[in-house]
């Protein structure tokens, strides 16, 4: 009897770890590069365990070489991301479950200050805080750092005589991941020609992705906080703080609450 039971429940754990296993390779790469080639490579295996099914014998031994000389060629190509990878691999938990209340309101309280400093010193910056859409490829074109969120080293890295100021600044959860950052600059025909590099950046990180732009002009002294393409308008420091928890907090329990809601309901 236990053996029977076995054979039914060893392809479920199979599966089961197979889906977790990709599932963490496509989070662990999202955002780079390599995430289209491995999505491509997805789509050939899926590709040759049809071949198989049906019979094809010319495209699958057509397919069993591709792969052949393709793993070869991959292992060159990206052996920088390889190398990167493994080495963050024992840095990451196998599941991310997010940051506590208290701690994303610890982290808007540092940028928040960062923020009006900078502005009181005619200092501008731009800060993109990353939500669920992973900003790797940004990331890759600047400088990788790994420190905790701090308003005194946020306003280092932005002082104008830092080699660093230029560009944005990436977070990730708790921690600046990335300075010196290249954003691709919005073209949308709705916002004034004569807006600002930073103003244009701004806006075109939060069209691609899901991040949060905090903005200083340096020419005006404004802070403006930038999302889903738009700007928000921010007329004090308690504006900007009440934003920020909206977007990060609220938002974050209105997308549980539905999560929630519909496993309840498949359920019921």
């Amino acid at each position: 009897m236990s053996f029977v039971f076995w054979e039914i429940v060893k392809p479920l754990i199979e599966i089961a770890i197979l889906w977790i296993v990709l599932y963490q390779i496509l989070v662990f790469f999202e955002g780079t590069r390599a995430f289209q080639v491995f999505r491509g490579i997805i789509y050939l295996l899926v590709a040759f365990l049809l071949f198989q099914i049906l019979g094809l014998d010319i495209l699958n031994w057509i397919l069993t070489k591709l792969f052949a000389i393709s793993i070869i060629a991959l292992v060159i190509i990206f052996q920088q991301e390889l190398r990167h990878g493994l080495a963050r691999l024992g840095q990451q938990h196998l599941f991310n479950f997010g940051l506590e209340e208290s701690e994303i309101i610890a982290i808007i309280e540092e940028i928040t200050t960062a923020a009006y400093k900078l502005s009181r010193q005619k200092t501008g910056c731009l800060i993109a805080m990353e939500r669920n859409t992973k900003l790797n490829a940004y990331i890759e074109s600047g400088m990788v750092i790994d420190a905790h969120i701090s308003s005194e080293l946020i306003q280092s890295i932005f002082n104008p005589h830092s080699p660093l100021h230029d560009g944005g600044l990436i977070t990730r959860g708790n921690r600046i991941v990335a300075v010196s950052c290249l954003f691709p600059l919005s073209d949308n025909p709705n916002f004034s020609k004569i807006i600002g590099t930073r103003h244009r950046a701004a806006l075109g990180v939060t069209e691609q992705t899901d991040a949060i732009a905090i903005m200083v002009s340096e020419e005006t002294t404004e802070i403006s906080v930038a999302c889903d393409g738009r700007f928000i308008p921010i007329v004090n420091r308690e504006r900007l703080v009440n934003l920020l928890k909206d977007l990060l907090i609220v938002e974050k329990k209105k997308k549980k609450w539905v999560f929630n809601n519909h496993k309840d309901q498949a359920a019921s």
